[in-house]
């Protein structure tokens, strides 16, 4: 059985994914990659609890206020995390296509 959140834990959880988000951002600007796909699925498990406790009053006043603000941070964080991996992960795609074609050759011409 799920326990339903009250607003100032539903506003602590965001507040603590933009932590994470700023951890992930600091991993991805060091190219930790390994470390930013640990801190995606801290994340992700915190989303998680939030979706579970779907039915909670919707929030006002300085709640409401705090969770749009972590919203806009995660947005941010997360557009500034996009714009350092996709570099790399076209360098990558473009190493997966080279293999891909190399292989594809060989084997036409049985090298």
């Amino acid at each position: 059985m799920t326990m339903t959140m009250n607003g100032q834990e539903v506003v602590t959880v965001y507040e603590t994914m933009v932590g994470i988000t700023e951890r992930m951002l600091d991993a991805a600007t060091a190219s930790e990659w390994d470390r930013l796909a640990e801190l995606e699925q801290e994340c992700a498990a915190h989303a998680r609890r939030l979706k579970a406790n779907e039915g909670v009053a919707p929030l006002a006043g300085q709640e409401r206020v705090r969770k749009v603000d972590a919203i806009r941070r995660m947005l941010d964080a997360d557009r500034r995390i996009r714009d350092l991996t996709s570099p790399w992960m076209a360098h990558l795609s473009s190493l997966i296509n080279s293999k891909s074609t190399e292989r594809r050759v060989a084997r036409a011409y049985g090298v």
